[in-house]
């Protein structure tokens, strides 16, 4: 009755952007959870655990093609399911 649904594994580097080569579909059907230097970020676009950064948008600024403007902060980087 009760079935237990098993998670796609985290890659190590995940970005939301679906023209990226590091989007993988099937990790986004569920909540990911991202914590840079043991604080939550609801607002991470890429990120990269072995390198250890994260991109997030910074403001309402945009690139010349519409795309928000990320920039990169440095540290330690955990994802996890919700």
């Amino acid at each position: 009755m009760t079935e237990a649904t098993q998670l796609p594994p985290l890659p190590d580097h995940l970005s939301i952007d679906q023209r990226s080569p590091f989007h993988v579909a099937a990790v986004f059907e569920h909540d990911v959870g991202i914590r840079l230097n043991d604080k939550e970020r609801l607002d991470v676009a890429e990120y990269c655990i072995s390198e250890g950064w994260v991109k997030v948008p910074a403001g309402k600024t945009l690139d010349r093609k519409g795309n928000p403007l990320l920039i990169k902060l440095k540290g330690k980087v955990e994802a996890f399911y919700k």
